[in-house]
């Protein structure tokens, strides 16, 4: 028999001073409120009940256990209480991770940005170390994970938050020793910098659109940071973020490629775990991010 059921049982009636009037409390019958409580006597080995034909008392031990039990029911109730309404406050901790290029982008950002709005909500956020099972990361402790893959997976919920522009690009340098790309065939013959998570590279939209597998590669990383310095120093050809990139592409140090043929954004996805009412913090916080990056959109630059 349950440990906190019968102990309910038996503090109800001590309260209420009957084996009836504790089943009204509880919505139960007489007959299981005293088999509860002869069933809590056994496990503490003690009367503590005095049953008469008329009424019921409560022993010594029983009086004590009573106050004893109440306690703890108390505690654990005002333990419920507060853990249902952390549910649904904005507060705890929020543990977020996603890959290393999403978050050296605008995603680390937006989360500090988040972070200075909800003080009460401490933040974890890590880079790296996802596993390729989309699920794991509820496994290992985190509330929230992003990718930028259309995940269709029932043991998670998928949100999405931003549209991450991307560009094909080279430096001047480069353009100027191995000439100019008119096509997207053409990528064959020029060295091209390559993320390793991204082999395969999306050129134009829509019917226009081509995919290409990238086989000449001068340059490989997991880091398109180091992709794009590499970019600049005009060592190839490369598919890189817009929004790290800016700042070349505006200076002229890196130069926009087949511009009648634009890169498809790249959608960021939010996924999370599934259960019917989300923790108020994780809905919070990517009702922020969707705010976020829609008010800080990336900025227009001349081709």
């Amino acid at each position: 028999m349950d440990r906190l059921l019968v102990m309910r049982s038996f503090v109800t009636v001590a309260k209420v001073g009957s084996f009836s009037g504790a089943a009204k409390v509880l919505g139960s019958s007489g007959s299981l409120i005293s088999r509860h409580v002869a069933d809590l006597e056994k496990q503490v080995g003690v009367r503590l009940v005095n049953r008469t034909a008329r009424s019921i008392s409560l022993t010594e031990p029983g009086i004590r256990y009573s106050r004893f039990a109440e306690r703890i029911l108390d505690e654990i109730d005002a333990e419920d209480a507060s853990i249902a309404e952390l549910h649904d406050r904005p507060e705890g901790t929020l543990s977020v991770i996603c890959p290393k290029w999403i978050g050296s982008l605008d995603l680390g950002d937006a989360i500090a940005a988040f972070s200075v709005a909800y003080p009460k909500i401490e933040v974890r956020f890590e880079l790296g170390g996802m596993s390729d099972r989309t699920y794991d990361f509820l496994d290992a402790g985190f509330d929230v994970a992003f990718h930028t893959r259309d995940l269709r997976d029932s043991s998670v919920r998928l949100k999405k938050i931003a549209s991450l522009p991307f560009v094909l690009c080279a430096a001047k340098s480069y353009i100027d020793g191995h000439g100019a790309l008119t096509h997207p065939n053409e990528l064959a013959s020029h060295d091209c910098l390559v993320h390793l998570n991204d082999p395969v590279w999306r050129i134009g939209h829509g019917h226009a659109s081509t995919l290409h597998k990238i086989r000449n590669i001068a340059f490989l990383s997991n880091s398109y940071i180091a992709i794009q310095k590499a970019a600049v120093h005009g060592r190839g050809i490369a598919l890189l973020p817009q929004r790290p990139a800016y700042e070349e592409l505006m200076s002229g140090a890196l130069r926009v490629l087949l511009p009648e043929l634009p890169v498809p954004a790249r959608s960021l996805y939010a996924i999370y775990g599934p259960a019917q009412q989300i923790p108020k913090k994780v809905e919070v916080f990517l009702d922020f991010l969707t705010g976020w990056f829609s008010d800080n959109p990336m900025p227009a630059f001349e081709i």
